[in-house]
């Protein structure tokens, strides 16, 4: 590909080449489009994910040298090599952040779509699978519907680097480094084609298509299935937050989700009936157990109507005087829904007859916004209008096909089996966006209905842009034993790192038992909660889901309510409610992070490199991780008490190794013991605890005890300052569930800590809202003081101050 000649317009670089045509649109000083086509003019087609517009303001410059062309803005350049069309990429300073190869960086391969043809010889059959129902049809006709091209995209990967993203993939790999991965939706893939990179930079890939990742003896690159034309994102940050925000700059801001949906959400498969849910519910409260959310899995339906979106009356007599009931004991009820539904079912047959199917007959066609506005009217008068509260759009990977037998295949089988069934339904280049548009039609649908209740989604699929429909992802249908919980964690940041915020996994994981004959249902524990081994791999796996965006239990095989691990007394289920009541205590720190999230663009479940890029230590680290800015959570991985059938493990430490990230002082928040960082420390974590580490400079909001999210008591606001270095934090307060908070109506209270003069400053209130308490009394505590050699030094004074809104400092010169 050699460049024949180069055209500078107002707002973009073309470039004329041997194979075909390049053409660079910046989008921001930070953020620059590329797009390469063989066809004479470029896409017109418009895209799914980015709804950011290029700043036809941004200067740019194109110098044209002897060798190359350079592209610069004044943060991000592109040295474009005339000989072959290759790529490097540079920052500001001219440093190299990544390059193509010189040979070339960008290959396109012609190739045939085919479409399905669905007429009098094709077969309909209908089945039931393990996770619902499928219909699938065969003996379908292909025909060639148009040309495309495969898409390749080369890198040379710098040595030092280390590569996060592409979404939440069961291997449970932390560094993409060395590996390769296939990207498709399928139950426990959930799909977002963005990588960071810890040298500053990330990359979106604008397809929908099956794609692949490789970085290993076949190449280092980037592939696509069927594209019109290669279309990707170059951002530099060069941290990591930068990159995020550059992210949903091109991919849309993630609302606020209402307060409540930070507490507990319980949940299992299922509960049948109204008095049951009632019943939970009334007993939680009864015991004193927080609790803010109860789920109503699959079948709530009538009989065999699968993905009827209305209530069985025999079983739910009564929905609205239900939602009411749980509302008045501050419950929200969020209920299951399917794009799948059986042909009998009133709602399949009005979908059938606005033409609103995919060819199995079965599934809505989300890409239809007819079909999307016939779901969204059919899920209000079916449930919405009940009162309901939130949304489990359940199986948004509707053509999953190989979730049977007992032999796992091998990963090439799987993708190849996955990505054909989805083709015979949709379109090739589209079949990773079926959850992507299914979510903006619940969003859109739910918003024109009511401004007053916030959208909260929960998929299982995912995809680039889709967090700006309220939407929490979920890592699938995966099995209980010590493995699966280790894969989990990096599994979430990864997925969190792609600019997607919100993840959660199935606390005690969804299989518990052993099915010989059914490959995914491999748990460990064939007695459920009877097992000793597996209520401790509950408690650990509760632990690490009490630092999860979303907190919630769920899953098959044995109940799941806290109090069948147990009584009061009994080590397990003391160890559960004591970090069930810590996740409520911290609520005020959780909810002004999910503020953060929306107004700045944040990632508060965070890979270490997002605050320690410049350790190195940091970048293969997946069982670690920040939970926003002070917490260094640090998730129990093995079993330490019980093995399988309640066997005593004899001799195991009740430890484990923790890497305390360079460059800040470390507390241990049960003790306030204070470390210094830069070194892998042997940290106690008996059953009740795992370790939990503060970082010096944090300024953390805690409540007190309270039952539900929005529970507010006469308590004092708790502020814990951890001493050590200079730290800020804006504490956040509004309405709790509506939408109001677009227009303004919220409060912040920014705080900072200045250690260089020991002065903690409470700034003036910023806005405010309806209900909104204008004079509030805060409990200081002040932790750590500097000694004499100006090491920092265990110590505690507490204060107390009332806080009408007006700046306030308080120097703190002695502890």
């Amino acid at each position: 590909m050699q460049i024949i000649r180069h055209m500078v317009q107002a707002d973009r670089l073309l470039l004329e080449t041997t194979s075909g045509r390049i053409m660079l649109v910046p989008y921001s000083n930070k953020i620059i489009r590329i797009r390469y086509t063989l066809e004479a003019e470029f896409s017109t087609q418009e895209s799914l994910m980015i709804t950011g517009l290029p700043d036809s303001k941004i200067p740019f410059t194109v110098e044209d040298r002897d060798s190359h062309l350079l592209f610069s803005t004044t943060e991000l350049a592109i040295r474009i090599l005339k000989k072959t069309g290759a790529f490097t990429y540079l920052d500001a300073s001219g440093a190299v952040l990544t390059k193509e190869p010189d040979r070339r960086g960008k290959t396109l391969v012609p190739m045939e779509v085919t479409k399905s043809v669905f007429d009098e010889s094709a077969n309909i059959e209908a089945g039931q699978g393990a996770d619902g129902l499928r219909v699938r049809a065969d003996n379908v006709r292909k025909v060639i519907d148009r040309k495309a091209f495969h898409t390749k995209l080369e890198f040379e990967w710098m040595e030092d680097e280390a590569l996060y993203g592409l979404g939440s993939h069961e291997e449970g790999v932390m560094n993409l480094r060395g590996t390769h991965q296939y990207l498709y939706q399928q139950n426990m893939k959930a799909v977002v084609p963005a990588l960071v990179s810890t040298r500053g930079y990330g990359i979106v890939v604008d397809s929908y298509s099956m794609m692949t990742f490789r970085d290993d003896a076949f190449g280092s690159y980037i592939w696509t299935e069927v594209d019109d034309e290669m279309d990707y994102y170059f951002i530099h940050g060069p941290e990591m937050d930068s990159i995020v925000h550059g992210i949903r700059e091109l991919t849309g801001k993630a609302p606020m989700l209402p307060k409540w949906t930070f507490g507990y959400v319980q949940s299992k498969e299922r509960y049948t009936s109204q008095e049951e849910l009632i019943a939970v519910v009334r007993e939680y409260r009864e015991r004193g157990l927080p609790l803010d959310c109860i789920v109503l899995d699959w079948k709530s339906w009538t009989g065999e109507l699968w993905g009827q979106k209305t209530l069985d009356p025999e079983r739910f007599p009564d929905p609205k005087a239900m939602v009411e009931e749980l509302h008045r004991m501050n419950a929200r009820l969020m209920v299951s829904i399917w794009p799948i539904m059986n042909p009998q079912s009133d709602n399949n047959k009005e979908m059938n007859e606005n033409n609103c199917l995919l060819g199995n007959q079965a599934t809505y066609d989300a890409f239809q916004e007819k079909g999307r506005q016939l779901y969204w009217k059919q899920a209000n008068e079916g449930l919405f209008v009940h009162g309901i509260d939130a949304w489990w759009c359940d199986c948004t990977e509707p053509f999953e096909a190989d979730w049977h037998g007992s032999i796992k295949l091998e990963p090439e089988q799987r993708m190849q089996i996955n990505t054909e069934e989805a083709k015979l339904y949709l379109d090739p280049e589209f079949i990773n966006a079926y959850s992507l548009l299914h979510s903006k039609g619940i969003y859109e649908g739910q918003r024109q209905t009511t401004e007053s209740k916030r959208v909260v989604n929960l998929t299982r699929s995912a995809y680039a842009g889709q967090h700006r429909y309220g939407t929490v992802t979920w890592s699938g249908d995966i099995a209980a034993n010590w493995e699966t919980l280790r894969k989990q964690i990096p599994a979430g940041l990864n997925f969190c790192a792609t600019g997607s915020p919100y993840w959660t996994v199935d606390i005690g994981a969804f299989f518990v038992q052993n099915k010989p004959d059914l490959w995914f249902w491999n748990g460990d524990y064939d007695t459920g909660i009877q097992d000793m081994g597996y209520r401790e791999l509950y408690a650990r796996w509760f632990q690490y889901g009490s630092f999860l965006p979303m907190f919630r239990s769920h899953g098959t095989d044995t109940p799941r309510e806290v109090w069948r691990f147990g009584e009061p007394g009994e080590p397990i289920y003391d160890a559960i409610v004591k970090f069930l009541r810590l996740r409520y205590e911290l609520m005020p720190y959780i909810y002004s992070l999910s503020a953060h999230v929306h107004h700045y663009d944040y990632t508060f479940m965070r890979a270490l490199s997002f605050d320690f890029r410049h350790d190195p230590n940091t970048y293969n680290i997946g069982d670690q991780f920040m939970f926003g800015p002070a917490f260094l959570v640090n998730p129990v991985i093995e079993p330490m008490y019980y093995n399988s059938n309640s066997d005593v493990l004899e001799g195991v430490k009740k430890t484990r190794d923790v890497y305390l990230p360079v460059g800040t002082a470390w507390y241990d928040f049960w003790t306030n013991r204070i470390f210094e960082g830069g070194r892998m420390i042997e940290a106690e974590a008996p059953l009740d605890r795992i370790p939990l580490y503060v970082k010096a400079g944090s300024i953390v909001p805690m409540g007190g005890s309270i039952q539900f999210a929005e529970q507010r008591t006469d308590d004092n606001r708790h502020i814990r300052v951890y001493t050590g270095q200079y730290g800020t934090f804006d504490y956040y307060e509004d309405e709790g569930d509506n939408y109001n908070y677009e227009k303004g109506a919220y409060a912040l209270i920014p705080m900072v800590w200045d250690e260089e003069n020991r002065t903690f400053i409470i700034k003036e209130r910023e806005g405010s809202y309806p209900g909104m308490r204008q004079n509030q009394s805060f409990n200081l505590t002040f932790l750590g003081v500097r000694d004499g050699d100006g090491s920092l030094k265990e110590a505690e004074k507490k204060t107390q101050i009332y806080y009408t809104g007006n700046y306030i400092e308080i120097m703190v010169k002695d502890l």
